[in-house]
């Protein structure tokens, strides 16, 4: 049975955005007091590291759950009950929104980014190993022991390769992952930041990532198996 987020709370992050993301956010923060945060950073930092930033705010504040996901409603936020229930009721450590785990339920992308972020996640699964179809997915639900057990001052990637490391180590330290069936739209204003350096740094570093992880054992301290 569904059950009711309860007490949920807002923190975006803005990297110095020029649209006035930062100055409308603080207009609404007295209307949602204690429920609307935000943390501004100087200039593009990178994806990666404003999840981290995030990451740790949450876990700093006594989070049990914490959800990422883009802030132009590319992801529904009605889909946020989904991955809640897939952590508070199928036990979940990680839950996922996924766009291909029933098929390829994504609207108003070109045929070509489609085709490319698809192919992507085949391309990741073959190198690492893992079974997720939507290995490069930003809508997500933690528990907080997964973060706490990844050591996120070593992430390496900045870009969307980000997502990827995230979800490897979630799944190498013998994390519970599930994937929720989700529809991704595309944004309506604005554009996408893919760029040449961000594909590479997926291509080649998923490859690096997998190598590195030969040589590493993955223990999580409240459990006595490793996975390698």
């Amino acid at each position: 049975m569904a059950q009711p987020i309860k007490n949920i709370n807002l923190l975006i992050i803005d990297d110095n955005s020029p649209d006035g993301t930062a100055s409308m956010v603080k207009k609404m923060m007295p209307e949602f007091s204690g429920r609307l945060h935000i943390i501004e950073r100087e200039g593009k930092q990178g994806l990666g590291t404003a999840y981290i930033a995030a990451f740790k705010w949450a876990l700093a504040h006594g989070y049990d759950y914490i959800f990422e996901m883009d802030a132009d409603f590319s992801h529904n936020p009605n889909d946020l009950v989904k991955l809640y229930n897939a952590c508070e009721i199928e036990h979940a450590q990680l839950a996922i929104g996924s766009r291909y785990k029933s098929g390829v339920n994504v609207v108003n992308w070109p045929m070509g980014r489609v085709l490319m972020s698809y192919f992507a996640s085949v391309y990741v699964r073959m190198i690492t190993g893992m079974r997720i179809m939507d290995t490069t997915a930003g809508f997500k639900c933690y528990h907080r022991e997964v973060l706490e057990t990844i050591d996120l001052d070593k992430i390496k990637f900045k870009g969307y390769a980000f997502q990827i490391e995230m979800k490897f180590l979630t799944w190498k330290y013998g994390f519970h992952i599930v994937e929720v069936p989700i529809v991704f739209t595309d944004r309506r204003q604005g554009s996408s930041k893919m760029s040449g350096g961000i594909f590479s740094e997926a291509v080649w570093g998923v490859v690096q990532m997998k190598l590195s992880s030969l040589f590493k054992k993955y223990k999580r301290e409240s459990h006595v198996n490793t996975v390698n």
